[in-house]
């Protein structure tokens, strides 16, 4: 793969080169303020206001508008607003879309949000807000996404952001900038830890096999995520049942099941003591 100066912008919604440092001289800074930058939920959860209506500021840089992508776990409609919760893999967070009573259910209804159901994948464009300590999203537009390329580039296009501002843009000699934080936009020690993010490039199961890291490559997140925690457990031969999977990844059953399906057709994972508990085939 290129370096991450390689790529460019395409129309996922987000931020790429020049985004935040782009416009004219005049008014470049209103420009900055009011941008959109993708971001994991990890890195919304992590950030730590220091005082009541503090910025928000991701790796040393401020950020007014975010654009997240996610499959939503629950909803609750309320007579003022709908809370997804949403979830991308390396956390969960609420996201509040205030309803418009007039639009609400009509074909001028600009919300995005009409019929979007649990377990879909959603992308939300919105701000950080923070009340009581707890963390949420107030969106301006989410939709529902159709192409499931749009979650795999969403990352990307996180992952390209959150170089260019801690390790300088492209051509610096990867000069890292102050406040950078370190590569701490994905999930930390626990289910993805061990062999690193099969996802987004860590070595995984299978030690040095090229061709499993291929398949599982192609696989979706929610079986990358199963096979890292299968594969950083201690059940080894004996595997990791179904409910531990369940409880340590936060993965609803039907969602494991899937996922070990796919696991099992790429012949990635085997069943040893019954059909809810797996291991990684070695090969």
């Amino acid at each position: 793969m290129a370096g991450y100066g390689g790529y460019g912008g395409g129309d996922g919604g987000g931020f790429m080169s020049g985004s935040q440092q782009g416009g004219s001289q005049a008014g470049g800074s209103k420009y900055a303020d009011e941008s959109l930058r993708p971001v994991t939920i990890k890195q919304l959860l992590d950030w730590e206001e220091t005082f009541p209506g503090a910025e928000l500021a991701i790796d040393g840089h401020p950020v007014a508008q975010v654009t997240i992508v996610g499959q939503v776990r629950s909803v609750k409609p309320q007579p003022t607003n709908i809370t997804y919760r949403i979830d991308d893999g390396t956390g969960a967070i609420d996201v509040k879309k205030w309803v418009d009573s007039e639009a609400q259910g009509g074909e001028d209804d600009s919300s995005g949000a009409g019929a979007i159901a649990p377990d879909a994948f959603v992308r939300v464009w919105g701000r950080l807000r923070s009340l009581g300590g707890k963390k949420h999203v107030n969106a301006n537009f989410i939709r529902q996404i159709e192409d499931f390329n749009e979650v795999n580039y969403h990352l990307l296009e996180a992952t390209y952001v959150h170089l260019f501002f801690t390790k300088g843009a492209p051509g610096s000699g990867g000069a890292k900038h102050e406040g950078g934080g370190g590569d701490n936009m994905f999930v930390d020690q626990g289910y993805g830890a061990g062999g690193g993010d099969v996802a987004m490039g860590g070595a995984g199961p299978g030690g040095g096999n090229s061709a499993m890291q291929a398949r599982l490559a192609t696989c979706s997140r929610n079986a990358q995520i199963m096979c890292n925690f299968i594969n950083n457990s201690p059940g080894g031969t004996e595997g990791v049942n179904l409910h531990v999977i369940a409880q340590g990844t936060r993965m609803s059953v039907r969602d494991i099941t899937n996922a070990a399906d796919e696991l099992l057709g790429q012949g990635i994972i085997y069943t040893t003591q019954d059909d809810e508990t797996w291991a990684i085939l070695d090969y």
